[in-house]
């Protein structure tokens, strides 16, 4: 969400999604809880298990991942609850393996050792039975000894309680046609081995999806998230809207499909490297012909020097270790200055293609992003925009050449059509296509903004996604449009 710049008020600045920076503190003297009790019971547990039954011939490893939460979701629709419960859910990830073979089981986390290990002592016996049957593998990562990680990082917020959070957030959006989503609450994630690494991440976060809406159905979409609620913050972001829902009430303008310079807010961006930061960036992608960068690491092609990508995990808040105990260094350039710096690399390509492994997850995707700020300030972008479009928002984006970097999608939500520094009329949604060799080229890629904004992950598929990206607005000559 975003605020106009105006000649009238060229003091309000741009409103950030995130209320608050993630709070990086960590604490190892808060008392251990029962879910963090019983996980590192049930590692003991399965260790001890393994070393009754060795044979002597193959030894046996293990790794057991935790991934759970306890959550609030308040689902409202035209101003109203329409959907409102707790969750309660965790899930266990045990993977056994030796030198030649891997197996693995996923199964519910109740909380209660007995019947914890109960189910953990099934899976293990499932999983030797099938491990004795699998073929080799020759790019098997076993837990290091020398890589005896431990860590413990608990961090601290303050959340809406349960019963508030419908009365909370309507608060605000009285004779407002208010649908979204607000999902808070704590999660937690754990790893354990058979070598000893131990790590757990447990904090208090929340996201509120949501939208409004014009009597002839065009929307506002915003987005905050965090560690602890602010309701001012929220409260801005609302006006924010209601700025960009009266505009929505203006004819709309059809554009001709063509070029034109744009600005992209924060969430459009982010809808952008959602496209650019999942998978492509690895070096099993660059390695299999499956990169849309791989003319950028050959150093073949080069982006702009205002443009610069990479992780940071002190910003973004998530767990720094991967499905092996191994952590991540806190910051990572990808991309540096339009230059290819690194990929990402797990232990299983650091394996097989001989590099160094920088502690990349098996997907080898950027779980921390950042976008780097530039020089263009919120009170200036209709400005330095000019004549264009201003896109608050994508969907429905694809790679239409992944060898090329070309990306299709569609514009969504509040997109305005501004002449000569001022908005003239929201426009008819337009489909784009351009490769980000040429949109994030020297010549292409204008500015980006002083400021960035946190865009939280919301996706709810088998529990509330941690994290988000850290990325500014982003102003381009000659956007390509083609429909």
């Amino acid at each position: 969400m975003t605020f106009f710049p105006s000649k009238s008020a060229a003091s309000l600045p741009v409103a950030s999604s995130s209320n608050s920076h993630p709070i990086n503190g960590q604490s190892n003297r808060q008392p251990i809880r029962q879910p963090e009790a019983v996980f590192n019971q049930l590692i003991e547990a399965i260790g001890n298990q393994l070393s009754k039954q060795s044979s002597g011939h193959k030894a046996h490893h293990f790794t057991l991942s935790l991934a759970g939460e306890n959550s609030q979701f308040t689902r409202f629709n035209n101003g109203k609850v329409r959907q409102s419960g707790q969750v309660g859910d965790a899930q266990l990830h045990l993977t056994l393996m030796n030198a030649q073979q891997t197996t693995q089981a996923r199964f519910p986390f109740v909380g209660e050792f007995q019947p914890d290990w109960a189910t953990a002592q099934q899976a293990l016996s499932d999983l030797q039975s099938d491990l004795r049957t699998l073929p080799e593998d020759p790019y098997i990562v076993l837990p290091g000894a020398s890589e005896r990680g431990r860590s413990r990082e608990i961090r601290g917020g303050q959340l809406i309680p349960s019963a508030a959070v419908a009365e909370t957030i309507l608060a605000s959006t009285s004779d407002l046609d208010f649908s979204g989503l607000y999902a808070g609450g704590t999660s937690y994630r754990a790893y354990g081995d058979s070598v000893g690494k131990r790590h757990w991440f447990e904090t208090p976060s929340f996201t509120l999806d949501y939208s409004l809406f014009t009597a002839r159905n065009s929307a506002v979409k915003g987005t905050l998230a965090g560690q602890t609620w602010c309701s001012a913050t929220y409260q801005e972001s609302i006006k924010a809207a209601q700025q960009q829902l009266a505009l929505l009430e203006k004819p709309l303008k059809s554009v001709p499909k063509g070029t034109y310079r744009t600005y992209l807010a924060p969430a459009a961006v982010a809808d952008l490297m959602d496209m650019l930061v999942y998978g492509g960036l690895g070096e099993a992608s660059l390695r299999q012909g499956n990169s849309a960068f791989e003319k950028l690491e050959k150093g073949e092609a080069t982006l702009s020097k205002k443009f610069s990508l990479g992780e940071d995990f002190q910003r973004v808040g998530v767990p720094r270790f991967n499905s092996l105990g191994i952590s991540a260094p806190n910051q990572l350039p990808i991309i540096q200055q339009g230059q290819w710096k690194t990929s990402l690399v797990s232990d299983r390509s650091a394996k097989e293609y001989g590099k160094p492994s920088n502690a990349a997850s098996r997907a080898e995707s950027l779980r921390a992003p950042v976008v780097a700020t530039g020089q263009l300030s919120e009170e200036h972008i209709l400005s330095a925009l000019d004549t264009g479009l201003y896109l608050s928002n994508l969907h429905y984006l694809n790679w239409s050449d992944l060898t090329a970097g070309r990306i299709t999608g569609m514009t969504r939500y509040a997109c305005f059509w501004v002449e000569n520094g001022e908005i003239v009329a929201p426009i008819e949604n337009l489909r784009f296509d351009d490769s980000f060799y040429r949109f994030l080229s020297e010549d292409a890629l204008l500015g980006l903004t002083q400021r960035q904004s946190f865009l939280p992950a919301v996706d709810t598929y088998e529990r509330r996604s941690l994290g988000g990206m850290w990325v500014p607005g982003m102003l381009i000559d000659q956007f390509r449009y083609t429909l």
